[in-house]
């Protein structure tokens, strides 16, 4: 401290004062190192210690280097060694217990294949069959390794192949004296005769000696299970039973079964009757079928066997269970087909009947299910007899389609006469109730005041709303009682039955709009009485489509009624197909006629006698055309409708006529008179072309009223009096616009006509003047 206070003094720095707090300062220093020094006198000897410790880690350090050497360079040499030995060691033991494994299967095969040599030479089928089947599992098992092949696999599978084979012939051997057909040669379809010389005969029955050691069927039959070809024998077993025995007794009625039994055999056979009907019913299918069944099942179906790779409690089946599964989807649709459907019956009064069938059927398979036959549920056998009322209608329907669509491809020209007075035969319908529907009351004649009601009470016709008397098609007719006939069955039918039923007659009216016109087409378009009859049929049948809802509307099931369920939408296309092929005739005819009247040469130079001859001609073979039109639609069309359409034929030709000689520029006076007895000819025998009625007489009426339905007529008579009038008669016709003449030509027309008639003079000047 004096030594720091010297030197601080020595430096001229410090003041008095200051020198103190420096010394202080000083002190204080001076105490940190003297405890700095004690705290490294403390450390130093732990310093020691850990250097201590640090060379012996690297001593030992050192020493694991060594030891890692020695064992990388030693150990790990011989340690190598060993386990190249261990793994060796190993793959030789895998090796030989894999050869030790295949000899004891080798031994195993050929232990079961002499075993089964054994037992077949004894005839132990069973055994013989599963120490096969045992071989072949073992062989099996061989084949499966992957990497291990050896040649005697392969002669072991030929052996095998072979064993199994020749097992395989001893049992079709043993199967052949088991079961044996006795069949004609026959080709294709099985006839009647054929199925009665066939027979089967069954050597199932053992004898003493096979009771003790059981029957051989079951021998026969379990060692054919066992290799898998029962299915195969069973399959070609049920195939001969259907085609030989079961579907003969389906399809014939005469066919009867005849059954045999011997001490050592049992024998089925046929024989053939004089059947009461040409079809068995369902009761006398299903007794026979049964019978055929318990007999199979006495003597061959009643079999156990093992199927252990069935899906099977117990693992057993019976013989006749295999069998039902093979045959009875066959046999079941047959019965369906060729037996049940023919007993659906065909009126509705009948369907309380068929619950006998349906009880025979439930107690037929209730049999079989007994026999194992079948199995528990229920089959599509009894489902369809007991569906009898959808059947029922769907057959109703079908054979009322097709009973429809035989007539409508039937000959139209084969008629019938339909009068006012007409009507289909239908039974009586039922009331529609009086609780529906008020009856309405009479009104009363006097008014409340007591004044008389002047109302007319003149009553419409019974035939107001009658068809008019015409021909139809005798089909057409047919095809309508057969409508009435199906609808009054609906009325007593099911509501499903119902419905089915009327619409099916919707369908019928469908099919006619488009199979008639199609199928007829040629007819329709070449023969005009045809068309006309075609034309009668589709309005008769749109007639009673107006009221053939209405008329069973109360009578129908509620479905129907409330739904107002009706055929009037129907008619406007009946009325349209009738009127299109009448219309398609007219045209026809229309054609003809302006094609014959194009032979006249314009009537122009009738004073050259050729022209006169040509137009002669075609005037007469418009009137041949017109009368023989006359006489085929004669009695054919209603009245009024034949009217009209020879009116407007003759009316074709008048005015093509007219509009002919109205054109002529120039007619002599030789020409006016020979144009004047053409027409002539026209109006005396075109009047005679209206022959509505078979009955002349009655032809009159309409004879006389031919200027009602032909519109050119008096135009006609109007041009014939231009022909032989002068000009002041033709002036007077036309009575300045208002006279006969005026109503029918025109003033140009009439104009036109007087400057071909006449020459050109002052008077034809004058005439031409007041013609305005």
């Amino acid at each position: 401290g004096s030594l720091v206070a010297a030197v601080l003094a020595h430096s001229g720095r410090l003041d008095k004062d200051d020198l103190g707090t420096r010394v202080r300062r000083l002190s204080r220093r001076g105490e940190v190192c003297n405890m700095i020094n004690k705290k490294y006198s403390e450390f130093l000897p732990s310093m020691q210690s850990a250097e201590e410790l640090v060379a012996q880690v690297d001593g030992l350090s050192s020493n694991i280097d060594v030891l890692r050497t020695d064992i990388e360079s030693k150990v790990q040499r011989d340690l190598n060694v060993a386990v190249a030995e261990f793994t060796e060691l190993k793959q030789q033991l895998e090796r030989d217990t894999l050869v030790l494994s295949v000899l004891k299967k080798l031994q195993e095969i050929d232990r079961a294949i002499k075993e089964h040599k054994t037992a077949l030479r004894e005839k132990k089928y069973i055994a013989a069959a599963q120490q096969l089947e045992k071989a072949r599992s073992s062989l099996r098992n061989l084949e499966s390794r992957k990497g291990f092949e050896l040649k005697i696999l392969r002669a072991l599978g030929t052996e095998l192949t072979v064993q199994t084979q020749n097992m395989l012939y001893h049992l079709g051997e043993e199967w052949q004296k088991l079961i044996v057909w006795q069949l004609p040669p026959s080709k294709g379809e099985i006839s009647l005769e054929a199925v009665v010389l066939s027979e089967l005969h069954l050597h199932t029955m053992p004898s003493k000696e096979e009771e003790i050691a059981g029957p051989p069927v079951v021998s026969v039959l379990q060692a054919l299970a066992v290799l898998g070809e029962l299915h195969t024998r069973l399959k070609t077993f049920g195939q001969f039973l259907l085609k030989y025995i079961l579907k003969p007794l389906i399809s014939y009625p005469s066919l009867q079964p005849l059954t045999e039994e011997q001490p050592d055999v049992f024998i089925l056979r046929f024989k053939s009757e004089e059947p009461a009907l040409d079809e068995s019913s369902p009761m006398e299918v299903f007794d026979k079928i049964k019978l055929i069944f318990e007999a199979l099942h006495k003597y061959l179906l009643n079999v156990p066997l093992e199927q252990p790779g069935e899906d099977r409690k117990d693992g057993r089946v019976t013989l006749a269970e295999l069998l039902g599964e093979l045959i009875w989807e066959e046999l079941s649709n047959c019965l369906i087909q060729h037996c049940l459907v023919n007993s659906i019956p065909t009126n509705s009064s009948k369907l309380e009947q068929y619950t006998e069938v349906i009880k025979s059927t439930e107690e037929f398979e209730k049999a079989l299910k007994n026999m194992q036959f079948l199995k528990g549920d229920t089959t599509d056998l009894l489902k369809y007899a007991r569906n009898v009322n959808s059947h029922f209608a769907s057959k109703k329907c079908q054979d009322v389609i097709a009973a429809a669509r035989t007539l409508m491809t039937s000959e139209i020209h084969n008629t019938v006469k339909i009068t006012p007075d007409s009507c289909v035969a239908l039974p009586q319908l039922p009331h529609p109730g009086s609780g529906d529907h008020l009856k309405m009351q009479k009104p009363c004649n006097l008014l409340h005041n007591g004044t008389v009601n002047l109302e007319n009470e003149t009553k419409l016709s019974q035939y107001t709303f009658s068809l008019p008397s015409c021909r139809i098609s005798s089909s057409v007719e047919q095809l309508m009682e057969l409508v009435y006939q199906t609808l009054l069955e609906a009325t007593v039918s099911t509501d499903q039955c119902c419905v089915q039923l009327f619409y099916s007659v919707r369908r019928i009216f469908q099919l006619f709009y488009e199979v008639v016109p199609t199928y007829h087409k040629e007819s329709l378009q070449k023969f005009p009485q045809l068309a006309a009859i075609h034309h009668n049929n589709c309005m008769y049948l749109a007639h009673h489509l107006l009221t053939l809802g209405h008329q069973f509307r109360f009578c129908t099931t509620n479905i129907l009624s409330n739904e107002a369920a009706s055929f009037v939408d129907l008619v406007p296309a009946f009325r349209r197909l009738g009127m299109e092929c009448f219309k398609a005739q007219m045209r026809v005819q229309k054609e003809e006629i302006l094609e014959r009247l194009s032979s006249a040469r314009n009537f122009a130079n009738m004073d050259d006698e050729e022209n006169f001859h040509a137009a002669n001609k075609a005037i007469r073979q418009v009137l041949h055309q017109l009368k023989r039109l006359g006489q085929v639609w004669q009695d054919v069309f209603p009245v009024n409708v034949y009217c009209k359409a020879m009116g407007t034929l003759l009316n074709t030709a008048l005015a093509e006529i007219v509009t002919r000689i109205v054109a002529l520029e120039d007619i002599s006076a030789e020409d006016a008179d020979r144009l004047y007895s053409l027409c002539r000819i026209m109006v005396e025998e075109g009047p005679q072309v209206f022959t509505p009625l078979p009955e002349k007489d009655k032809n009159k009426k309409y004879q006389e009223e031919v200027p009602i339905y032909v519109q050119k007529w008096m135009t006609f008579k109007e041009l014939m009096i231009i022909l032989q009038a002068n000009l002041q008669e033709i002036v007077d016709q036309w009575a300045d616009g208002k006279g006969p003449l005026a109503a029918e030509f025109s003033a140009a027309e009439v104009k036109s006509l007087i400057r071909a008639l006449f020459q050109n003079t002052e008077r034809r000047a004058a005439a031409l003047a007041k013609i305005k």
